[in-house]
């Protein structure tokens, strides 16, 4: 038998609140009548005061409609059907294909136990130096790319997408312009790896309730792939965009604000989402790779903040290039010292040199004289850039490694570049 409440005491925005009891939080319910029904979600208990969002948004919702719960979460149907197509918000096809129909699972549920985590230690090459050489993306890691409007992080997660050695691709959009989508999705057709991809997009025209949904879809599906043995790769941008809907929906809800408008639990709301990457015991992994869009490039702005403190280093996106200084990647240790043995070397030795190069190029802005040795490291650090920096670049890690050789040679005697001579006997080009 169908329970029905229909004491609907308020529609702010598209939230509506009605008198109900046996409710749970996050339990999916309907909103509707004759004229048909919205689909709707939990967001807040008083008592017997429930708040629900609706999806679709409240316009057409009035007082005279009846709420029905399904005492169930939120659920996304789950089977291998899933894979090549693209759904929106509220997991509804956007391909212009059919519905799938497949046994469902929840979303939001709990981090893995820490207890069936393995350590990381297997390395993604993604075929960008900057990453696969000097801050390494291990499997199971949860990294953030922090850049500013204009930079090409979503061409960036795009190419990472199409290159990383992962089984299964998961694209989150959210507030993506409607060409950006487009893009991904003409990347990930051209470059052969849409059928085993999986996209979830919400686009900026799109009601902002759903964007909240996009990354529990994505970690929800990877999850359940990574159970069954598949080494799945999550992308999700931009996450200030998810944040911003959180500040949306907490304006409407009357909540205090927190720093900048957020809402108080803005770091419990990101970390249940990050801390879904897991290298399971015995099974597959989940790898979390987002973007997270600073505005006026603050890096103290609540959203990077925050994301600093609950995931394993990060990525600074600026000049349409992965900056080596403050990007970081906490697990690299774990692995690149089994890949050759002259990558730690070559990490080390590089990114001491054009630090020392940074310097020589402010003695020059500021008219000092150039000694013989600032200008080794001024014609290094112009090939560092081009040769290595560059977005352009698409190279795999050993021949990144024998590049930064060949840089190294062109620019300095071995002795000059601070690298353990045993190493430079074994690797410096020409070398005996």
């Amino acid at each position: 038998m169908r329970k029905y409440f229909d004491e609907i005491r308020g529609i702010t925005g598209n939230v509506v609140t009605v008198k109900a009891e046996d409710v749970g939080y996050d339990e999916l319910a309907t909103i509707g009548s004759a004229r048909g029904e919205s689909l709707a979600q939990v967001i807040r208990l008083e008592g017997q005061q429930v708040s629900l969002q609706v999806f679709a948004g409240s316009q057409g919702v009035s007082n005279n409609d009846r709420v029905r719960f399904f005492h169930r979460p939120m659920q996304v149907p789950f089977s291998d059907h899933l894979l090549g197509r693209v759904f929106d918000g509220s997991g509804r096809p956007r391909d212009g294909r059919g519905p799938v129909e497949a046994e469902p699972i929840d979303l939001g549920s709990p981090a893995v136990n820490p207890v069936k985590r393995r350590m990381p230690d297997h390395m993604i090459e993604t075929g960008i130096p900057m990453i696969d050489v000097f801050n390494s993306l291990v499997e199971s890691q949860k990294l953030p790319i922090f850049s500013v409007a204009g930079e090409p992080y979503n061409e960036l997660l795009a190419r990472v997408g199409l290159q990383a050695d992962a089984d299964i691709i998961i694209l989150g959009g959210m507030g993506l312009r409607h060409d950006d989508y487009l893009k991904f999705r003409e990347t990930f057709d051209e470059g052969g790896v849409l059928g085993r991809a999986i996209l979830f997009i919400h686009t900026a025209a799109d009601p902002v309730v759903e964007c909240l949904l996009v990354p529990d879809l994505c970690l929800a599906v990877g999850e359940r792939y990574a159970l069954e043995g598949k080494r799945v790769l999550v992308l999700l941008t931009d996450m200030t965009a998810f944040a911003d809907a959180l500040k949306e929906i907490a304006i409407v809800m009357e909540q205090i604000p927190s720093n900048r408008g957020y809402p108080g639990d803005l770091y419990t709301q990101l970390a249940k989402r990050y801390e879904k990457a897991v290298d399971f015991d015995g099974a597959g992994s989940l790898t979390v790779l987002a973007c997270v869009t600073m505005p006026g490039d603050d890096v103290t702005h609540p959203v990077p903040d925050n994301t600093g403190y609950i995931t394993e280093g990060q990525f600074y996106l600026r000049n349409g290039r992965i900056e080596p200084f403050g990007s970081l990647s906490r697990l690299k240790q774990q692995v690149n010292g089994k890949t050759r043995d002259d990558h730690r070397a070559i990490m080390d030795g590089c990114i001491q040199l054009y630090a020392l190069c940074r310097e020589s190029r402010e003695k020059r802005d500021m008219g000092f004289e150039m000694s013989p040795w600032d200008r080794k490291l001024l014609k290094y650090g112009t090939l560092f850039e081009e040769k290595i920096m560059a977005l352009s670049v698409n190279i795999p890690l050993f021949e990144a490694l024998d590049r930064c050789w060949s840089i190294l040679a062109e620019c300095f005697e071995p002795a000059e570049t601070g690298i353990r001579r045993a190493i430079i006997d074994k690797h410096w080009p020409g070398m005996v």
